[in-house]
């Protein structure tokens, strides 16, 4: 699993990589005013996905500040803090408990 995921990885590299490389050419971008930006098409490519993150992640604050807000309002309120000892001691494991007794555990990722 763990080459899969380098292999998924270089090829997501040399894709973008190629496109970096075929997309040299100049590109200009006109804006008010008769002013423009003339760059590398990949940079103007670049530039547009990082002002799309930067208008999502803005959108995305007023969101997130007011969850966070009421979270910290419904936060339960702690005096002081206290200890917390434990009085018990935990159970033996039972002698004929198994690896395949106990359940496999779900997998992150996939």
């Amino acid at each position: 699993m763990k080459y899969l995921t380098w292999l998924l990885k270089a090829a997501i590299f040399f894709t973008l990589f190629a496109f970096a490389l075929n997309n040299q050419q100049d590109a200009t971008v006109y804006f008010f005013f008769s002013t423009y930006w003339r760059a590398p098409l990949v940079l103007v490519v670049l530039a547009a996905f990082a002002g799309g993150v930067v208008v999502g992640v803005l959108g995305m604050l007023p969101g997130w500040w007011k969850h966070r807000s009421a979270a910290v309002a419904n936060a339960p309120v702690v005096d002081a803090p206290t200890a917390i000892v434990a009085t018990t001691v935990p159970a033996p494991l039972e002698p004929h408990a198994t690896l395949t007794d106990v359940p496999a555990a779900r997998q992150h990722g996939l």
